[in-house]
């Protein structure tokens, strides 16, 4: 069945210009993959220190064109996913000066940028969220007013918000939010996520035990590795071809259902999208 039913790699990042790139991608089709939304790598790993919300275009538009690229090797197609990683406000907080505030500005600046490229129709979500660990009341304050910019702009766009947040089993207050500002809770996405959570849809880190418990539990999930295609961490998360594998090993135990789930239904009611349309086997 691995060779019929499309296979969507939710959450993963390439980095052409200084590691693997489009060789990761290769590796994620030999295997059956067939989609991917690729994520934009943090900022500074680009070399690009933000001074204002137009300096992230360089980011943006490099991740676009690898995803083309991306599309190219894939039987059914790569989409972007845009936006400014949680852990730039330690970055600018701690190492640059910015008071929280400012790194609130400028970080809300990028994602008013990266909205422009899903209203453009050349990005397909937005990428936000807070810190994952311990920061102080500013910050997190800061953190969550730069997530509520991001689900006010994906509501105007009818779009989804990716989150890098802290583990959670249980994350309500956070889509309230996105609703009270009109953003449905199934549009909020938690990247790196366990089996089971209440509020965003989770995208379910590829381990076997989450997995399981997401199928067992029926409800709507996504599956990602989180691949950082980065030199320095070369085990870091999971390799490229770890969803395709997963979703075999899933087959084989009989959840034919939760890779439905995974990999058609909730793809299109997160996004919008049509993997199966959108598939081209030879």
């Amino acid at each position: 069945m691995t060779e019929e039913t499309p296979i969507l790699d939710n959450h993963l990042h390439l980095d052409p210009d200084h590691h693997r790139g489009i060789d990761a991608v290769r590796d994620f089709a030999h295997v059956g993959g067939t989609h991917l939304l690729v994520v934009n790598k943090p900022s500074w790993h680009l070399g690009v220190e933000a001074e204002t919300g137009e300096d992230f275009r360089a980011v943006f538009e490099r991740t676009i064109e690898v995803v083309e690229e991306a599309s190219s090797e894939l039987e059914g197609r790569a989409w972007p996913v845009l936006g400014i990683h949680p852990g730039l406000i330690s970055r600018l907080v701690d190492d640059r000066g910015f008071s929280p505030d400012d790194a609130r500005d400028l970080m809300q600046a990028g994602i008013d940028v990266a909205a422009e490229y899903v209203d453009a129709g050349e990005a397909l979500a937005l990428k936000s969220g807070r810190p994952h660990y311990e920061v102080d009341d500013a910050v997190w304050a800061a953190s969550n007013a730069v997530m509520r910019r991001a689900f006010e702009r994906a509501s105007d766009l009818e779009c989804a918000v990716q989150l890098h947040a802290e583990g959670s089993e249980e994350m309500t207050e956070v889509t309230a939010w996105a609703e009270d500002v009109g953003l449905p809770a199934h549009k909020v996405v938690k990247h790196y996520a366990g089996g089971r959570l209440e509020g965003p849809i989770p995208s379910v880190i590829c381990d076997k035990d989450e997995l399981e418990t997401a199928a067992e539990r029926g409800e709507p999930f996504l599956m990602e590795t989180d691949y950082i295609d980065d030199p320095d961490r070369p085990g870091a998360v999971l390799g490229p071809k770890t969803v395709p594998r997963r979703v075999a090993w899933l087959l084989e135990n009989g959840h034919e259902d939760a890779v439905r789930n995974a990999h058609i239904e909730t793809p299109a009611l997160v996004y919008g999208i049509d993997t199966e349309a959108t598939l081209e086997r030879p």
